[in-house]
């Protein structure tokens, strides 16, 4: 079924930039966007179309300020928190009203107004269809504002102009919209992303994980690590902080344990507490990329740590044995090993080191296992 519009784009479209090493450029991106906006009145202080006064040319100082700061939580390595991008919508369709009601010429006015129309798209590509009613409510006593200064010299130039706003803003917001469906529906058939995180789900786990052991041949002399993370008391943390704080946490652990692989790394999300990782080593050691996983949930800012059990087993034997059996038994041990861990104290990792397989242990009448 589609997830409807709403918050849970935020959490999925940032958890795949950050899947794709993408925050760090969309953020520069944003800005740049937020400095252009501010830096705009400032130059048109000069022409006789700008701000005017000592109120107009105040206002454009104080918009200017006001997006240099507003530029600062797009310079960090993470992705914004979602109050901050939502401050960031009001607070930006407020500096885009600020700019086009300011100027002298109110047509130059209009013509900013088509920024609206941008604001709009980041509002409802991670802040729903609902949350539009902030940035459209702004933008239409902004146009309604421009429309009547223009009407008094020209009424046909005055509604046409306020009509192709609209229509554009509202062509841009849908497009979005029908975008983020079209998403919706392609991961709801292909059934392998999380619906939260934007990791792998354990089918998508599975299938890419059947895929990469099918590509070997008997000759590779490589390692496969499958590895299985469990957040330790999550259930008391949920309870405590709420649903919503949950899904957050889920996401930033997510964002944390991304960061700390491997581009090409297998990474699921999997239940509410569970995630799965799958590497190729040259090396029968876990051990580095365990602890790196370890340490990045114990340092995520919600407080939580988590048990871990790794297997790691030569890939060549893997090779022609049943690819769904193969997976099952690899996360079996290395769920059991997770277990030994959270029965320990939690906050620790086990290791199984080449264990013997019973998929790959020829049957009672001396079969080999068959592809």
């Amino acid at each position: 079924m589609t997830a409807p519009l709403g918050p849970d784009h935020y959490y999925r479209l940032t958890a795949e930039l950050a899947a794709n090493d993408l925050c760090r450029p969309v953020c520069r991106a944003i800005a740049a966007t937020t400095l252009i906006l501010g830096i705009i009145p400032l130059g048109l202080v000069s022409s006789s179309a700008g701000p005017q006064g000592f109120w107009g040319r105040g206002l454009a100082v104080v918009v200017a300020v006001t997006c240099v700061v507003m530029t600062v939580p797009w310079l960090g390595h993470r992705w914004p928190s979602r109050r901050v991008t939502l401050a960031f919508v009001v607070v930006s369709a407020s500096c885009i009203a600020t700019d086009c009601l300011i100027t002298a010429q109110p047509m130059l006015g209009l013509l900013g107004a088509v920024t609206f129309a941008v604001l709009s798209a980041f509002t409802v590509m991670f802040h729903g269809a609902k949350t539009l009613v902030i940035p459209w409510t702004i933008g239409a006593a902004t146009l309604a504002v421009l429309g009547l200064r223009i009407a008094q010299t020209d009424v046909v130039l005055a509604v046409g102009g306020v009509l192709l706003i609209v229509m554009l803003t509202a062509f841009v917001a849908s497009a979005c919209s029908v975008a983020l469906r079209l998403i919706d529906i392609r991961n709801d058939r292909a059934g392998g992303l999380d619906q939260v995180t934007g990791l792998l789900n354990r089918s998508g786990f599975d299938e890419r994980l059947a895929a990469l052991i099918g590509s070997r041949t008997r000759g590779d002399d490589r390692f496969l690590a499958v590895i299985v993370i469990d957040l330790d008391g999550f259930g008391l943390h949920e309870a405590m902080a709420g649903e919503a704080a949950a899904i957050r946490a889920r996401v930033c652990v997510g964002a944390r344990l991304r960061e700390a692989i491997r581009r090409d790394t297998l990474l699921a999300h999997v239940g509410d507490t569970g995630f799965l990782v799958a590497e190729v080593f040259t090396s029968p050691n876990p051990s580095p990329l365990a602890e790196r996983l370890r340490s990045a949930v114990a340092t995520a800012p919600y407080r939580l740590t988590a048990s871990i059990g790794a297997l790691i087993t030569p890939l060549r034997a893997l090779v022609d044995a049943p690819a769904t059996a193969v997976i099952d038994e690899l996360v079996a041990v290395a769920t059991a090993q997770m277990a030994d861990a959270r029965r320990s104290g939690g906050d620790q990792i086990r290791v199984s080191h080449c264990p013997r397989l019973a998929v790959l242990t020829p049957s009672d009448g001396g079969d080999e296992p068959t592809a």
